[in-house]
């Protein structure tokens, strides 16, 4: 019989490898900033080589795009388990309630997609900024979705205001380095949904 660590194979090792990296670059990046944040910062979190890194992603701005797959990937994740619910304003509670579930990391870092997007809008070169729009627009998307459902006039404002609410949430929350502001707009914002005709 074989050892089951023995037995796995290279493919199976090296995608491993290339989701460490993935994940550490999303949760690094948004720590530390794209600025900030080397190659090898990266690979000593997914406990990988830095040799190794090039395997996988050549440059620097890969691995940005990898994290940026990485937000996807989570929001993916989060409303596909809010799409179980059976009633769209209990999605948007759902949602809500995650946000403010995650104030801790929001009063140290902010959003870890919009302080991306601020980011990267300001480097020059890439494009990347437009990646990162995608991930937002797919957040918007999703949500004005749940508007429409309800039936409220002009979901796609209502998205945009809850959006924007988060955001705003987030980055206060980082700037007075306060937990405290996630969790009482959240509390307003589930009023707000509470209230809907």
């Amino acid at each position: 019989m074989t050892d089951s660590v023995n037995s796995r194979s290279p493919r199976a090792k090296d995608a491993g490898k290339r989701q460490r990296l993935m994940a550490a670059a999303a949760r690094i990046l948004h720590e530390q900033g794209v600025e900030r944040t080397t190659i090898a910062d990266i690979a000593r979190a997914a406990d990988v080589p830095a040799g190794n890194v090039y395997y996988y992603f050549k440059t620097k701005d890969e691995l940005v795009e990898a994290a940026l797959s990485q937000h996807t990937e989570y929001l993916k994740e989060l409303t596909g388990r809010l799409d179980r619910l059976p009633d769209p304003r209990e999605r948007l509670k759902g949602l809500v309630t995650a946000w403010v579930g995650a104030r801790d990391v929001a009063a140290r870092y902010g959003c870890p997609t919009g302080t991306l997007a601020v980011e990267l809008d300001k480097r020059a070169e890439g494009g990347l900024d437009l990646s990162v729009g995608q991930v937002i627009r797919q957040l918007l998307e999703w949500v004005e979705q749940q508007y429409r459902q309800i039936g409220v006039p002009e979901p796609d404002g209502h998205a945009l205001a809850l959006v924007g609410a988060y955001q705003g949430m987030s980055l206060l929350s980082n700037a007075l380095r306060d937990p405290e502001v996630m969790t009482r707009e959240g509390a307003r914002l589930l009023r707000e949904l509470d209230s809907l005709a």
